[in-house]
């Protein structure tokens, strides 16, 4: 027998159908999620002052539970900007570059070494690690430069950031708001992301092949010239490490993250373990590629590459956290940043909604699975993918408390809409 619903409750359901509803709109969500924290804490606690520190503690816990994440994507963002200011990334990509012959190699190869990138280095800094050396050699080999950037695009932003099955940023934000363990999360994606991968990147091959025989695409087709404000000043740096050194770092980052997965697999790192192990060799790899180029100045050098990091990862995440921290009071988060204020027999809000909603309504796993690919693909279309993936995770915790069963599977697939048409696939970042 369930818990009775409360106020609380009430409110939670409230502003969940508000949030969906400002993203329908495509309106920023922040300011109504602020409110909800709000409004859920006075009603709890009845307390003003409390309500005010209240959202300030929700920031705090939602802050702590995604650091991890934050801070290794903001290390690996500082790391690429290493490869790509002393050239080290033109090598690592040139063996491919002799592969490229026709426009069918050139989409698939590039593809593929998008999303092998991209679960190491986040897609937003592999298009600048593989795409000013290999965009030239696809338009070369006769692949129109929308073909290059729907490979990118689709493999990187698509397949390999909704699995992300390496530095697992977007399965935990999804895992934590479901109240599962990472490990489930990303279990049950991988044959949910095969297939959307399959039929979203063979249908764009057909399309590309078709309008190129017809005439509508071409190799000159949305090319422009584009210099860079940097160009100088990255020439320069390039010329500090020979030829020869460049190889060996080309080699050696590779190997070093090439032993990251075979450790993870071996001593079963999962979550936070795996996400450290990646993060820590990113810094090691930082370090000693600047200290090496840089000479005197590589300890300058090695603070500015971890702020450039920074800035982009408290500005990807900017928009997650107030978000995040809502949800958060749907479960484990509750009694941390508010109190015990919810009745003794409840199990957290969203299990308490799952099993009045089971009771209420005869759910299907069918309804469940069309409820959140709709919610997840809302999610997405403010065009981040990840600020509302939270929500999509809470929703499959409710409809699997309802149904009996499917959270893992449920979550995975709300994860994987949201970040499909948001991630940078449909909806633009």
């Amino acid at each position: 027998m369930g818990v009775e619903l409360t106020a609380l409750h009430w409110i939670y359901v409230l502003f969940i159908v508000l949030i969906i509803g400002f993203m329908v709109m495509r309106r920023d969500t922040t300011f109504i999620c602020i409110v909800g924290i709000f409004i859920i804490a006075i009603t709890a606690t009845g307390s003003l002052s409390t309500s005010i520190s209240s959202i300030f503690g929700s920031f705090i816990f939602a802050i702590t539970e995604l650091l991890s994440t934050i801070l290794v994507i903001s290390i690996i963002v500082g790391m690429s900007r290493t490869l790509t200011s002393t050239g080290i990334n033109d090598v690592m990509i040139s063996p491919f570059t002799r592969l490229i012959k026709t426009p069918a190699l050139a989409y698939w190869i590039i593809g593929i070494l998008m999303m092998v990138i991209s679960w190491f280095f986040w897609p937003s800094p592999a298009v600048a690690l593989i795409g000013a050396v290999l965009l030239p050699v696809a338009l070369r080999a006769g692949l129109p430069a929308l073909g290059v950037a729907m490979a990118m695009n689709l493999f990187g932003h698509g397949i390999a950031l909704s699995g992300d099955f390496v530095i697992q940023a977007a399965p935990k934000l999804t895992a934590d708001a479901a109240g599962l363990p990472v490990g489930e999360v990303i279990s049950a994606s991988i044959p949910l992301v095969i297939v959307m991968g399959m039929v979203t990147t063979l249908t764009a091959f057909y399309l590309i092949k078709r309008d190129m025989k017809s005439g509508k695409l071409t190799s000159t087709t949305g090319v422009t010239s584009q210099t860079s404000l940097d160009a100088n000043q990255e020439k320069e740096y390039q010329d500090r490490l020979s030829i020869k050194q460049k190889r060996f770092f080309a080699l050696l980052i590779p190997l070093l993250f090439t032993a990251d997965v075979v450790a993870m697999f071996m001593l079963d790192l999962q979550g936070g373990d795996a996400t450290a192990l990646v993060g820590g060799t990113a810094i090691f790899i930082l370090i000693l590629i600047t200290l090496f180029t840089h000479k005197n100045k590589g300890l300058e050098k090695t603070t500015a590459y971890l702020i450039d990091g920074f800035q982009f990862g408290f500005k990807v995440f900017g928009p997650v956290i107030p978000i995040a921290a809502f949800f958060y009071l749907g479960d484990a988060g509750f009694q941390t940043i508010i109190g015990d204020f919810l009745p003794s027999a409840s199990h957290g809000i969203v299990n308490d909604l799952g099993v009045a909603l089971a009771s209420i309504v005869p759910l299907s796993a069918q309804v469940g699975a069309v409820t959140l690919t709709v919610v997840g693909a809302i999610t997405g279309l403010d065009g981040s993918g990840f600020s509302g993936i939270s929500l999509a995770g809470s929703i499959a915790n409710l409809f699997a408390t309802a149904i009996g069963a499917g959270a893992a599977t449920l979550t995975a697939l709300g994860q994987i809409a949201a970040i499909w048409v948001g991630g940078g696939t449909l909806a633009p970042m």
